[in-house]
């Protein structure tokens, strides 16, 4: 279990500046199957899954992680996909929460044949 884990989810309400480029670098390397996209900075993971049904499964799963957090990250998922992006609405941006939140979802139980996007084993 990462360090990141066992953290607690710490929302962001606003009125505080998104982490730094310098800041994203250090934490970037907790969550190693997370993608940086920069417009507007977030953290991106896709997973592929063997049908519709298991994909469901997954984010109901994700979303019950999210809501005891009280993090809510952007869910994509159709047949075979799900893509989670996290960043902190509040500030249009990174905190360390977006970065905790990718680390417990990372620590979900996956069903099926799911891989990474790159075609890692999850």
């Amino acid at each position: 279990m990462s360090a990141l884990q066992q953290e607690e989810c710490v929302p962001c309400q606003g009125g505080v500046p998104p982490l730094d480029t310098s800041e994203i670098a250090a934490l970037l390397p907790e969550v190693p199957t997370w993608n940086l996209a920069a417009d507007p900075a977030r953290i991106i993971r896709r997973w592929r899954f063997p049908d519709f049904q298991t994909a469901l499964d997954f984010v109901v799963r994700v979303g019950a992680v999210a809501e005891s957090a009280g993090h809510h990250p952007d869910i994509a998922f159709g047949w075979g996909y799900v893509e989670v992006s996290l960043h902190t609405h509040a500030i249009k941006g990174l905190q360390r929460a977006d970065f905790v939140l990718a680390a417990k979802i990372d620590a979900l139980p996956k069903t099926g044949n799911t891989q990474d996007e790159d075609g890692r084993t999850a």
